[in-house]
């Protein structure tokens, strides 16, 4: 387990991204997921008011739902780490101190549970003081309906502004941030973030950790592959990401592990990350992903990955 930046909570270095619980993954195939997942030692999942608003005929909440009745059910809340979203859910978008209640309040009754252990702005709101955002979240902390806030896709001006209000006000600050990162997409954390969430004592929690699937490696060239997602992950079949795919495909051969293993465990080599994000549909996926917590690589291993993803 890794401490989560200054707080007490500590998390399994991989983290279980709940966007498929209710989308790709229903009730039966979630429930699986979670159980191999948590017999494997895992503790921390990942998951947003907003989750599954986009498929058609769904409201939202439905990610949330899932991963409440799934604890109830296994009587484990007290052993994990939940992490849940404000700011998307259609109809209550934003970050206002009203829509903060609100949400936190569905949030809580969604998963069946009196607290949230970390509760994340899922993207800035320009258009609210972040005064007034963070008093209400500092407001949900001190009546324990929170343990901890944190920030999703925040700027590092915006990150640093936020920061900087919290300490200068005495409310409950970021203790996390939650980025779009991965081999195949760096210089958005890379650029500023990662140093200020080093400075800061930010813990990362990087989403889009596998680019959508292409970075586990099922996607190639003439490969057909039953997934949702099939067509994110087409994308990076590019020169630079035949590049990546090529020296994660030496490593994972060296190492006798899994290309997606080899994918997150250079994330948790990168500045401030403690635990990358990614999902399964099915126990077998699962799997692949799982050994990425025990392969520590080495600086040359790292230095070939950052050389062809640079």
């Amino acid at each position: 387990m890794t401490k989560v930046g200054t707080t007490s909570l500590d998390v399994f270095p991989l983290c279980l991204g709940g966007n498929v619980f209710g989308w790709t993954a229903d009730e039966r195939q979630s429930f699986a997921v979670l159980d191999a997942y948590a017999a494997a030692g895992g503790n921390f999942i990942d998951t947003a008011d907003a989750y599954s608003a986009w498929v058609p005929g769904h409201a939202g909440g439905e990610s949330e739902t899932i991963l409440g009745r799934w604890m109830a059910k296994r009587r484990n809340r007290d052993r994990m780490v939940i992490a849940t979203k404000v700011g998307m859910f259609p109809g209550l978008g934003g970050l206002s101190a009203k829509t903060i209640r609100a949400a936190a309040e569905s949030s809580l009754r969604r998963l069946r549970t009196d607290r949230i252990d970390l509760y994340y702005a899922h993207k800035d709101d320009a258009a609210t003081p972040l005064e007034k955002t963070l008093k209400a979240f500092d407001t949900l902390v001190r009546e324990g309906r929170i343990r901890h806030v944190a920030a999703s896709n925040y700027t590092e001006a915006r990150l640093s502004e936020a920061l900087a209000v919290s300490s200068h006000m005495g409310f409950a600050r970021y203790v996390a941030l939650e980025p779009h990162y991965n081999l195949v997409h760096r210089a958005e954390y890379e650029s500023g973030l990662a140093a200020l969430c080093a400075r800061e004592g930010l813990a990362c929690f990087p989403y889009y950790a596998l680019a959508s699937g292409f970075l586990s490696g099922k996607y190639r060239s003439g490969a057909k592959v039953e997934s949702a997602r099939a067509s994110g992950a087409a994308k990076y079949l590019d020169d630079k990401g035949l590049l990546i795919l090529a020296a994660l495909d030496t490593i994972a051969r060296e190492r006798k592990t899994t290309v997606a293993a080899v994918s997150l465990a250079w994330l948790l080599t990168r500045p401030a990350v403690v635990a990358p994000i990614a999902s399964a549909r099915t126990p077998e996926q699962l799997a692949d992903l799982l050994p990425a917590v025990s392969v520590h690589l080495t600086r040359d291993e790292q230095q070939r990955l950052n050389d062809a993803s640079a």
